[in-house]
């Protein structure tokens, strides 16, 4: 029933295994891969044929990941998979961006891209898998696709590389560095790192490539025997060679409108010079196929006259960055906030401080955990000078803010050393050029205007590429237009000392090293330059927090006075949250931190707190209070929710016939600590201490 076809490899010291045949045999390629004990089902579908007047490629990647593949049943009420976690969206679009430029020029039908996690041995991250199997599964479709790619994941012990290094090794490594090409070149690179210098990152990215090539060999071995007949390529419109006379004289049109500098006014120019040639096309012109010519005859304008001039659309040369002004302390009630502004680019960045109840859970198939740092990227419309749609951030909108999470996340402190919960709201108020990259300038302004004791200042940059045939040039600070027309957006971010993330996505087939190199190299130059910019408004984290940010205290309790300090149903915590304003957070290990808004609120529940926790010394005088007699002696509370007793004989030196002759309740006393019985249970006294001086007057006969 089933014909079945098996690829295996030893890689990385795991088995990777792709299998097809067996399951989703209606797809048009359907693979299912496993690498140690993770699997992924991957599956390629494309649509016989192109719908009318599309102009662009609709490919759509969904990752997607099954809480069974780890043995957990899904939280929330409808216990089955709802919307897309982050990692999910990010997944997608770590597949979307390697394969996306690998299809025909010409092929508008629409396709899909599923990745399935079906299983997930808590070792090997599926994300790597899932890149490997839409690349398998497109590659023996029979789709106009010119893969197959290879992907994986380096990691950086110190001393060496580490390949696809499992959940465990990373929390170790100081880089996590996914990348993605073909045997040509690289394609895409997604990381993180701490400070790591551009040698280390180049020699990761062609470390990763060397490693990928046994991958790529492997699934081509796969569609020798499994693959589809290819689809005829689509077929050049028969309008081309007219729309292509009718365009070409406008082409000195379009050379002056790219000399104007300011993008409004450019922008205007444009529409008005490509409206006057689809109106001269006449009524049943192809506007589709008209838009797709001009565009290509814009390309050519704008990329041509950078290789032979070396002057850009805004008339800097390729290395210069544009002017920047920073800002701190732009918003008077925030905790921290910034405006940063780099040409036609602007984000206005804003910092607040929490507790660790503002801690975000993240439910993720290796189990629940707590995030202190959250950084959330928002790309209004106005900010291009549109109107438009404002809704749920979209996958542009996670992929940046993740993409400025990374740049930042090595620099922040450790949490037994800062213990506040840190958001980030990046509002991008213009865009014309990188706007994740002013996000990262943004937030750590906005980190040292809050006073977040950051290790350095950290900056970012985007470069652009401009190739044709064995002629380049790399671009500094692209601007959007440069990006829309070039063949790369590589984003660089760190500190003066080493780059903290590194994302590339390719147009063309590949870049080589030597690129690579030089964009390095370039990256670090502008952004050393942007840092000194930003040095300007604040170099150093303030030393005082803002007025309005909660004010933490953190204290550290026995394990087994955890549940004295929560009481029954957390009726003692709760009380102490409403008497003192403040609030309280115990951790399991006994790490209690008390936020409140002014000091006086602290220093009370910290009081409240130790008067729990505290123990009572042998031989110690307290003050306290009687709250119960009896008729063998009176029961006094004398060290915070703390009761001894003070047996009749104790309470004074004559004999007492009456526990009321001597004390009542209310009545504060003077008692000291002289045993415990059997149960743990206090006993005091009262005639060994002067109530009057509260003098021990043992001590005093002693002497």
């Amino acid at each position: 029933m089933f014909e079945v076809y098996r690829k295996e490899l030893t890689w990385g010291g795991k088995l990777l295994t792709f299998e097809t045949g067996k399951i989703a045999r209606q797809a048009d390629g359907a693979v299912m891969v496993t690498y140690g004990g993770t699997t992924v089902l991957c599956t390629a579908v494309g649509a016989s044929s192109a719908k009318p007047g599309i102009d662009f490629f609709p490919l759509t990647v969904n990752y997607q990941e099954k809480t069974f593949a780890a043995g957990r049943i899904p939280g929330g009420f409808f216990k089955r998979e709802g919307r897309p976690s982050e990692k999910e969206t990010l997944v997608s679009r770590l597949i979307d961006r390697p394969i996306r430029p690998l299809f025909h020029k010409n092929y508008k039908n629409e396709t899909q891209v599923i990745a399935t996690v079906l299983s997930h041995d808590m070792e090997n991250d599926p994300d790597i898998v899932a890149i490997i199997g839409a690349s398998a599964a497109l590659t023996i479709s029979g789709l106009p696709f010119m893969g197959p790619i290879g992907a994986c994941r380096v990691g950086w012990s110190g001393s060496e590389y580490i390949l696809n290094p499992t959940v465990e090794q990373m929390k170790e490594a100081t880089l996590d560095l996914v990348v993605a090409g073909t045997k040509e070149g690289v394609l895409m690179v997604e990381s993180e790192a701490s400070e790591l210098s551009e040698e280390v990152m180049l020699g990761a990215v062609d470390y990763g490539h060397k490693e990928i090539e046994n991958v790529i060999d492997a699934i081509i071995e796969l569609a020798e025997v499994a693959a589809k007949e290819p689809r005829p390529l689509p077929e050049e419109p028969v309008e081309k060679d007219q729309y292509l006379k009718a365009i070409k004289p406008y082409k000195k049109k379009f050379e002056k409108a790219y000399k104007e500098t300011d993008k409004s006014k450019r922008s205007k120019i444009l529409n008005e010079i490509r409206n006057e040639i689809i109106n001269e096309l006449g009524e049943l012109v192809n506007v589709t196929l008209a838009s797709t010519l001009i565009k290509d005859l814009e390309a050519d304008i704008v990329r041509g006259n950078i290789l032979k001039t070396k002057e850009r659309i805004d008339g800097r040369d390729t290395k210069t960055v544009r002017p920047i002004v920073a800002e701190v302390g732009t918003l008077p009630r925030a905790h921290g906030s910034a405006l940063f502004t780099r040409g036609e680019t602007q984000a206005l960045v804003v910092a607040t401080l929490g507790t660790g109840q503002d801690e975000q859970i993240i439910d993720s198939l290796e189990g629940e955990y707590r995030s202190k740092f959250m950084l959330h990227y928002n790309f209004p419309p106005y900010s291009v000078g549109e109107a438009g749609r404002v809704g749920s951030p979209g996958r542009r909108e996670i992929g940046h803010g993740k993409l400025a999470w990374r740049a930042v996340n090595p620099l922040l402190p450790k949490g037994e050393d800062f213990p506040y919960t840190v958001r980030i709201v990046s509002e991008v108020t213009e865009s014309n050029g990188s706007s994740s990259m002013a996000t990262v300038c943004g937030t750590s302004l906005a980190l040292m205007d809050a006073g977040v004791p950051i290790k350095k200042p950290v900056a970012g940059i985007a470069m652009g590429l401009i190739k044709e045939k064995k002629e380049f040039s790399v671009l500094s600070d692209i601007l959007g237009d440069e990006d829309h027309l070039g063949d790369m957006d590589f984003k660089v971010a760190g500190t003066k000392d080493g780059i903290t993330s590194l994302q590339m996505d390719i147009k063309i087939t590949s870049i080589t090293k030597e690129i690579m190199e030089i964009a390095l190299d370039q990256a670090k130059d502008g952004r050393i330059h942007i840092l000194n910019e930003m040095g300007k408004a604040i170099s150093n984290s303030r030393e005082v927090l803002a007025e309005s940010a909660p004010k933490i205290t953190t204290m550290k309790i026995k394990l087994e006075k955890i549940r004295d300090v929560i009481g029954p149903g957390g009726k003692m915590i709760r009380e102490i949250c409403e008497s003192t304003g403040a609030k309280v957070d115990i951790e399991d290990d006994g790490t209690i931190k008390i936020a409140a808004s002014d000091t006086e609120s602290a220093e009370a529940a910290q009081k409240r707190i130790n008067d729990i926790v505290a123990e009572a010394e042998l031989g110690v005088i307290y003050s306290g209070k009687v709250v119960k007699t009896v008729d063998f002696g009176a029961f006094v509370n004398f060290l915070g929710t703390k009761d001894g007793l003070v047996h009749i004989s104790e309470l004074q030196d004559a004999r007492t016939e009456k526990t009321t002759d001597i004390c009542k309740e209310g009545d504060i006393v003077k008692v000291k600590v002289i045993g415990f019985d059997d149960r743990g249970k206090v006993k005091l006294s009262m005639k060994r201490v002067n109530q009057e001086t509260g003098e021990d007057i043992e001590s005093k006969k002693d002497e």
